[in-house]
Formats: C-alpha cells, structure tokens, sequence
C-alpha cells in the first residue's frame, strides 16, 4: 500500500531544512503510519538529498507526524541550483513510499 492511500502531506522549508507533515485521514491508522514511517526509513527514502540527520515529531491528538530534514535543499533555497529548490515535491515523493 502506498501512503497517499490513507494519508496526505504538506511541505515547508527554511535555509537548508525540509520539514514534511504526514497527516493520516482516519485516526485508526496512525499507529500502524507510526510505525512504517521512521526517521530512519524517511532518511533512507530521500538518501540521494538528505545529507543531515531527519528528526520526527508526533502529533498524536492531530494524527499526524512531522519529519525535520536537515542538509535537504541543496544548501538552501537561495544557494541551490534544483529546479525545486524549496523541495514542495518531497511531500509527494513520501506519499507514494510503500508501507504494510
């Protein structure tokens, strides 16, 4: 199953950090999201651009977690030369991660 099944996000940036929140859309699901979803597994999905360490927060009343990217953005948003130098698009990169 893919995130994006039982789940949606959101992406923000500041300097060289990308953080996403994962946001599941029924509260029955949050545990098993916690657990397939790590900062071990985040880091390792985004490998080719994560260069720092990625710190989970979780918002369990919200159903949700958020992933603190550092080293993500190329060296940050006015120095990076990525087409998408905020990095909007790695929320919907982690939505298509496959969980159990």
């Amino acid at each position: 199953m893919k995130l994006h099944e039982i789940a949606h996000s959101r992406t923000g940036d500041k300097g060289n950090i990308s953080n996403i929140s994962l946001i599941v859309y029924k509260p029955e699901d949050y545990e098993r999201v916690k657990a397939a979803v790590t900062p071990e597994r985040v880091k390792q999905y985004f490998s080719s651009i994560v260069t720092g360490k990625v710190v989970r927060y979780e918002l369990p009343n919200l159903h949700a977690l958020n992933f603190v990217m550092h080293g993500a953005l190329g060296g940050g948003v006015t120095r990076s030369i990525a087409l998408d130098a905020h990095g909007k698009s790695l929320a919907s990169a982690l939505m298509n991660m496959e969980i159990s």
